[in-house]
């Protein structure tokens, strides 16, 4: 590793922190010899456990900062997802999208489709207003209570 008085290279913890950030993902672990690290964007560290070898190998955790893209995330105006499945800004392949950012919906107005089980599920807008972000990528897994779209 790259300082064994540092215990951990913390030039991989910031590659693995930019990963995350350029994928959206929440969390991402890799283990390389006797070394497992995992990044989350969860607010406390996750702390993992590994089967202890005869020189216990270290193990660390880290939490990264949430982007300035993340406080929409976090927007009390943001509708979030109301089960697991596959988020779809279309009816359609190709077909125009159900809203746009700038649009204005009005309350019950589908907004995306999640797949979840075989069954197309249509998501109405929860309220009217203006739809000032799209969190979700056409076709991208989507979990429950994800934020999905901005509404203000």
């Amino acid at each position: 590793m790259a300082d064994k008085k540092q215990g951990i290279d913390q030039t991989l913890i910031r590659d693995l922190a930019n990963i995350l950030n350029e994928t959206d993902l929440t969390e991402i672990e890799v283990e390389q010899d006797d070394l497992r690290i995992r990044v989350s964007r969860a607010g406390t560290p996750q702390y993992v456990s590994a089967p202890v070898p005869a020189v216990a190998a270290p193990v660390a955790a880290v939490s990264v900062a949430a982007p300035a893209a993340e406080t929409a995330r976090t927007n009390k105006n943001a509708v979030t997802a109301p089960m697991v499945g596959t988020a779809y800004l279309a009816a359609a392949p190709g077909a125009r999208p159900f809203v746009e950012v700038g649009a204005t919906v009005t309350e019950g107005q589908t907004i995306l489709i999640i797949e979840a089980m075989k069954t197309m599920n249509q998501i109405p807008a929860p309220r009217s207003g203006k739809v000032v972000e799209i969190l979700v990528e056409d076709a991208a897994p989507v979990e429950y209570g994800e934020p999905l779209i901005v509404i203000e």
